[in-house]
């Protein structure tokens, strides 16, 4: 049965909800913990009274709420299906004693990535407990253009050009100020069964602390830690 026009605008206005009501909850990417309503429409560039409807709904569902301050954050229904994520995956069990091995080992903050759509995903960090460092939560998202996981995921899933190639061939990318000035990070990338892409393991600190010696040490922790990991993920 066809369907009118009159159906076909109401559909069309139903999907163009649901895809600002998402980028109200892709304004917390970046990791903030709480942001002010012009803040939102700052990031978001809708119109004030646009998020204020949209987050109701938002609330209603348990993906956002609103302090008394006035602030949003994000809600528990997030929190549980980002549990749910990570537990279909039953990755957190490998991962995590391998990170706390290499910040250990590096001295420096240890995280795993994935790759999702145009973005990378901070799917599990182990901070170090130097009082100067890189501090990244989990589930923040970061860009895919730059950086040393960033390279690593879009050189091993659809990355093409020299550089990618460069990646690919090394198996290891060391990344100096490229997302931020003051920052250096080496990154390699993890496999699974049948030498399956699974993601990115790195090491992020200050770029001072990244003199050609210590980048030598972490790409050797690294690569081990990487290659530990990948037999357990893929059961060799």
């Amino acid at each position: 049965m066809a369907r009118d026009k009159g159906d076909t605008a109401a559909s069309e206005q139903k999907v163009e909800a649901v895809e600002r009501a998402l980028t109200i909850l892709d304004a917390f990417g970046d990791g903030s913990a709480s942001l002010s309503l012009g803040e939102l429409a700052e990031r978001t560039q809708l119109y004030r009274s646009t998020i204020l409807r949209l987050a109701a709904s938002l609330e209603r569902f348990g993906y956002l709420n609103r302090g008394v301050d006035g602030r949003f954050r994000l809600g528990p229904t997030l929190w549980r299906l980002g549990v749910q994520y990570q537990n279909a995956f039953n990755l957190a069990d490998y991962v995590r004693p391998v990170l706390q091995e290499l910040v250990a080992a590096a001295g420096e903050t240890a995280a795993f990535y994935v790759r999702e759509g145009e973005r990378r995903i901070c799917l599990y960090r182990q901070h170090a407990s130097r009082l100067i460092g890189h501090h990244l939560e989990e589930g923040a998202d970061l860009p895919l253009d730059r950086g040393a996981s960033a390279r690593v995921l879009v050189a091993f899933t659809d990355g093409k050009g020299a550089i990618y190639d460069r990646v690919r061939d090394a198996g290891i990318y060391v990344s100096k100020g490229e997302r931020d000035a003051d920052t250096a990070a080496v990154a390699v990338p993890v496999f699974g069964r049948g030498r399956a892409f699974v993601g990115a393991l790195g090491v992020t600190g200050p770029i001072s602390r990244f003199d050609e010696k210590r980048i030598k040490t972490m790409s050797a922790v690294l690569s081990s830690a990487a290659q530990k990991l990948s037999k357990t993920i893929g059961g060799t």
